[in-house]
């Protein structure tokens, strides 16, 4: 009986052992990459950390299931009973579940734990960004062509004349810089080179304007000069209004639950926020430019439309990049686009062909 309770126990330990390797093997097994996309969720369990996003089951428990089966299997058993049975009718019985029960949770810690893990996890790599996908790489060109415009700006003070600067698309410069400015202060990503470069326009078409009007007074046009004046004043009081009660008439609209117009009203690019003012001036260029298309080609600026051109090519594809997306900007931009690029082409074919 001995000897039959000592090979008993060492069978039972060998069983233990089987189940701890398997366990192990189970445990080491290799994992999900970390790249997955979803992250675990930590639930505590019977002492042990159980990982369920990767489905990563602790040792410790792996081996508390094993030992524990095989423990109660054992102490349960007639043979460690304290009465001495008969070997042959307890023994083999006992040994067998001992045995069976390991070699169950050995394969269920293989195939339970890990292979549905494996199966229902979906490595997804981070979609590539490429130069068609860049905001920021569009973004950056349509900064560089908004620099072109108050470089021209810039260059147009210093070489060419007053008579050549159109009223019209001065004071819309203005006001569109303005606009872009802020628009590039707060989009995403944020742009603080399309910044700069509205905040350097305001500056030149600035000075442009005061060229303007000293060039009118001097010919004695005062009348124009004043009714300037008049239109620039109407804008900043409109302007003023429209921020100071902006968003008390944005609450009303949206608490009178007016359906789409209320959505709209409340929307990240709706009319009370910049990502929608902000096109809405580049429609005024547009305008302009078509109001200019039969203005004469000796005053027609070929550096400014130029800029112009170039400005509504980069935009039209930054529109769809940024965040919230500004389908008003890309529509705007593909009219800006259109508008510049044939003032520029009756520009060029006047001066060259």
């Amino acid at each position: 009986y001995v000897k039959t309770k000592k090979a008993s126990s060492m069978l039972a330990k060998g069983a233990a052992l089987l189940a701890l390797s398997s366990g192990a093997a189970a445990f080491m097994s290799p994992m999900p990459a970390p790249a997955m996309r979803f992250a675990p969720r930590v639930a505590g369990h019977a002492g042990a950390t159980l990982r369920t996003g990767t489905v990563i089951l602790s040792s410790s428990l792996r081996s508390s299931l094993h030992v524990g089966m095989v423990d109660s299997r054992v102490a349960n058993s007639p043979v460690c009973a304290p009465q001495k049975p008969d070997a042959r009718t307890a023994f083999g019985p006992a040994l067998a579940k001992t045995l069976g029960a390991a070699l169950v949770i050995s394969l269920a810690s293989v195939l339970v734990f890990n292979a549905p893990a494996f199966a229902a996890a979906k490595i997804v790599a981070a979609p590539a960004v490429t130069w068609w996908s860049d905001a920021k790489l569009w973004g950056f060109f349509g900064a560089i062509a908004g620099w072109g415009m108050s470089l021209a700006a810039i260059k147009d003070a210093t070489t060419a004349g007053p008579e050549i600067i159109s009223e019209n698309m001065t004071f819309v410069m203005l006001i569109y810089s303005f606009l872009f400015a802020w628009w590039a202060w707060i989009v995403a990503p944020q742009n603080l080179l399309l910044c700069a470069c509205h905040l350097a326009n305001i500056g030149a078409q600035a000075n442009q304007a005061r060229r303007l009007v000293a060039y009118k007074l001097a010919n004695g046009q005062g009348d124009e000069v004043s009714a300037m004046g008049s239109k620039a004043a109407m804008v900043v009081v409109g302007g003023t209004a429209a921020v100071i009660g902006g968003p008390a008439l944005q609450g009303a609209m949206v608490a009178a639950k007016l359906g789409g117009l209320s959505s709209f009203a409340a929307s990240a690019a709706g009319p009370f926020t910049v990502h929608f003012w902000a096109p809405m001036s580049k429609w005024l260029i547009s305008g302009a430019s078509f109001l200019d298309l039969k203005r004469p080609t000796d005053k027609i600026s070929i550096a400014q439309y130029t800029a112009l051109t170039f400005t509504g090519f980069f935009f039209t594809r930054y529109a769809l990049l940024v965040s919230p997306v500004n389908y008003v900007l890309c529509s705007v931009n593909i009219a800006l686009f259109t508008s510049s690029s044939i003032q520029l082409g009756r520009k060029i074919k006047a001066d060259y062909f």
